[in-house]
């Protein structure tokens, strides 16, 4: 991969906003849609990838036109990021990268931790600054009927753990709840957060698991988890940044973080400032997007970085105002999520 030189785009002068004024400033890239873990509130256990990774040159054109337009930040998901090889290369060419203020970006990582162990030094040294790691439950038993992998519990532990010693932070770690299923784990991840010293953040499940078993009643809500972890230790709430996702919590003797992504009972809509651009290059303007805008399509045509950034401008031009997850007219999203990028 060749180097990058930072530098502003010649077409920069407006950076990109959608029809309601919201700031475009956050990118998630997924780099394949193929999954070492099988986590049965995600997928079937029978399908496999279903679309096919770009070399990572054509994700790093992507990165480069969409930071000249105003990305601050850029997070690497999947599927599981760790199992393309010369990721660590990726992540050293997107560091390479300044903002339209010519700064550093952040950089970020999604991962199910099952190979991080050994890989957070050089991703560390690559320019990687934040992790965060998928975990539904603390316990091990527990831990593999989820992702169907019956050693993957210690890995990942050992993957957290090797995060917080090479300075990666903060570490968080996502649990998604389902009612009937992992909501007894709550309590034990607010004892592992002070533990182990990471930010725990819940989600409450969305419509977007290869089953489409969701249902209103299998949302675990912000109200009640809050509820719940208070039976083991009051929580006070920090200030947030009206684009983060997670409402976020410190316990009252200030040792441990507690977040709460809560899109079906407290949606964030509002501020949303992310897009996505899926394994198999396309744009994504919200999770729930009903249909794809076929960046790499354009690129593999020849067309220049003006004629991609006029269509970026676009397609982001006509973002969606909100999800309208539980409501009549739901529709559910073209994709499910590990085809999109968590």
């Amino acid at each position: 991969m060749s180097a990058v030189i930072p530098s502003k785009c010649w077409l920069n002068t407006v950076l990109l906003s959608d029809k309601f004024g919201r700031p475009i400033t956050d990118l998630r890239i997924s780099i394949t849609d193929r999954c070492n873990y099988k986590c049965i509130y995600c997928r079937t256990g029978n399908e496999g990838a279903l679309y096919g990774d770009l070399p990572f040159a054509d994700y790093l054109r992507m990165a480069r036109l969409l930071v000249g337009l105003g990305i601050r930040k850029v997070r690497i998901t999947g599927g599981e990021p760790l199992l393309r090889k010369g990721v660590v290369d990726f992540v050293g060419e997107l560091a390479k990268l300044r903002n339209s203020d010519g700064e550093l970006l952040d950089i970020a990582i999604t991962t199910n931790g099952h190979l991080l162990a050994e890989m957070a030094q050089p991703l560390k040294d690559a320019g990687l600054r934040r992790v965060t790691v998928s975990m539904d439950a603390v316990d091990p038993d527990r831990f593999a009927r989820i992702t169907r992998v019956s050693n993957g519990f210690d890995n990942v532990l050992a993957g957290i753990r090797a995060s917080r010693r090479v300075g990666l932070w903060p570490v968080k770690v996502n649990c998604v709840l389902m009612r009937g299923f992992n909501e007894d784990q709550i309590i034990p991840f607010g004892m592992f957060a002070r533990e182990e010293g990471v930010i725990v953040r819940f989600i409450e499940f969305m419509p977007l698991e290869e089953d489409r078993v969701w249902a209103p009643e299998t949302v675990v809500t912000l109200d009640e988890i809050l509820l719940r972890i208070s039976e083991y230790r009051p929580l006070v709430e920090i200030p947030h940044e009206r684009s983060e996702t997670a409402r976020r919590y410190r316990f009252d003797d200030g040792i441990g973080e507690i977040g709460i992504i809560a899109p079906v009972s407290h949606p964030f809509c509002g501020h949303c400032s992310r897009i996505r651009i899926t394994s198999d290059g396309k744009i994504r303007t919200c999770l729930f997007s009903v249909w794809d805008h076929d960046l790499h399509e354009l690129m593999r045509r020849g067309a220049s970085d003006g004629e991609l950034i006029e269509f970026i401008r676009g397609v982001v031009a006509r973002k969606e105002e909100r999800h309208h997850i539980g409501e009549p007219d739901f529709v559910p999203a073209s994709r499910t999520m590990v085809h999109i990028g968590g």
